[in-house]
């Protein structure tokens, strides 16, 4: 682990952070990139194997697990938080707690996933429009796939607990060696067995089966330390740590559904303008998620490591400060200025992210729009949007920047509170606007959530310090 020296230079202490901000980014940047590969491969085997039946069957089964687990996003930024800030108190018994716990709530989400299985997958296509041979495939892709749930949670949590504890190279090898062995037994399931399709299903699940070994190699091999002195008992009392976690977890639970408010109310709202928009809006989400994948290794970053200096600030007793006075954050004004220098060099990170983004969609737009489609009426109505093309990047990069330190601080409610205005925003923002504006009151929707994210957590980030 790369350890900072001591120093009382502007410029070590600069440098020091950056080093631990690089260190912790690239390899979930790294990661990020590999995962749009997947959806790739998998409708290419499909498209080449199949018809258009097969196709659309494996993309409505995709998004009904998607808007399932999107719901348990909880389990890896709770636990991650939670973990830093444990990870700098040097509290190596609460780690292991963490994960235990983080863990066995994902076995419990997933018992539960597979109890409401049957009722979920018929709720979900009575309302989503499709024809009986599409959501015939559907069904058997979803009732295939989810025999992979609890090692799907399972990594959920373990991947927030390896970033809560500096680590981000373990869940970069976990996350490749998934989707390399997700594509290659696909590949062979779909084209060299009787399974046609349905080999793509079989293939996620032994995927995220080998991620789960995988992983649990890496905690036993790297961190068996942790483990050393773990009481199952006192995991068993451990009822405040298990009540803050819950706590936790029931907020950005809350937000998840927020999530889900906007980015599938985007999709279905688009739908209502025609095929042709609906392509549109599809693309230009698409595109907009590229920033993220980039974006996400500093948030990433941000969480680990807000985490671990609220950690170390916490570990340190009171009687250090004079005349028994007690500082925000760091317990020494010193300890409070590096977690504002972190933050500081963090935005900067993301809005040089966001500005390289900003360049190249404005340069272009066109190429990214033809590497997308090849039909000219949605080429030519892409061009319409293409100043919210340019727009989204730096407000975008903002949002996912403050939830990532939000995160490391463990601060739920704001986050949960940030995500419900964002939700009314897009809501707001879309009826103030469709009357006038058609399909383009869509994205002033989507920028007035992005805007209200930002605007709520930078209003709040003040009070999140004095209250740690």
């Amino acid at each position: 682990m790369y350890i900072c020296e001591k120093s009382s230079t502007f410029a070590a202490n600069y440098s020091c952070m950056n080093k631990q901000i690089l260190r912790l980014a690239i390899p979930s940047i790294l990661a990020n990139i590999t995962i749009p590969l997947v959806g790739l491969v998998d409708t290419a085997i499909v498209g080449h194997i199949s018809d258009a039946h097969a196709i659309g069957g494996i993309a409505i089964g995709t998004m009904l697990f998607d808007l399932l687990y999107w719901n348990f996003g909880f389990l890896r930024v709770g636990t991650s938080g939670m973990t830093a800030q444990a990870f700098g108190r040097n509290d190596r018994e609460q780690c292991a707690r963490l994960l235990a716990q983080s863990v066995g709530i994902a076995w419990i989400g997933a018992a539960l996933i597979w109890l409401v299985q049957w009722l979920f997958v018929t709720a979900a296509l009575a309302v989503v429009p499709c024809s009986e041979e599409v959501a015939m495939f559907a069904r058997k892709y979803f009732f295939i796939r989810v025999w992979a749930a609890p090692a799907t949670l399972s990594l959920m949590a373990i991947k927030g607990w390896f970033i809560g504890m500096q680590d981000t190279v373990s869940p970069m090898i976990t996350d490749m060696v998934v989707n390399v062995v997700n594509m290659a037994v696909s590949y062979v399931l779909a084209v060299y067995t009787p399974m046609g399709a349905m080999g793509v299903a079989l293939g996620t699940v032994i995927a995220q089966l080998t991620g789960l070994l995988l992983s649990m190699v890496i905690l036993l091999w790297k961190y068996g330390h942790v483990w050393q002195g773990l009481s199952f008992i006192r995991l068993l009392r451990d009822m405040r740590g298990m009540r803050q976690l819950i706590s936790l977890n029931t907020n950005l639970f809350v937000r998840s559904l927020c999530f889900m408010i906007v980015y599938v109310g985007f999709t279905a709202l688009s739908s209502k303008y025609g095929d042709t928009d609906l392509a549109v809006c599809s693309i230009l989400m698409k595109l907009f998620m590229l920033v993220s994948y980039f974006v996400d290794g500093f948030a990433y970053a941000g969480e680990a490591l807000v985490g671990k200096y609220i950690g170390e600030a916490k570990s340190q007793p009171l009687s250090n400060s004079p005349q028994g006075v007690q500082y925000p954050i760091g317990g020494t004004p010193s300890n409070s200025h590096n977690i504002s220098s972190l933050v500081r060099l963090l935005f900067i990170w993301s809005l040089g992210v966001g500005a390289v983004f900003t360049v190249a969609f404005a340069l272009w737009y066109m190429p990214m729009y033809s590497m997308m489609t090849s039909d000219v009426v949605v080429l030519n109505r892409l061009t319409d949007f293409t100043g919210w093309f340019i727009a989204m990047p730096i407000v975008s990069t903002l949002a996912f920047m403050w939830d990532g330190v939000f995160t490391g601080a463990t601060a739920g409610k704001q986050i949960r509170n940030a995500m419900i205005w964002a939700a009314i925003g897009f809501v707001l923002g879309y009826v103030a606007t469709f009357h006038y504006l058609g399909t383009h009151a869509l994205f002033v929707a989507y920028f007035l959530h992005l805007a209200a994210r930002v605007i709520y957590l930078t209003a709040n980030w003040k009070q999140v310090v004095e209250q740690q």
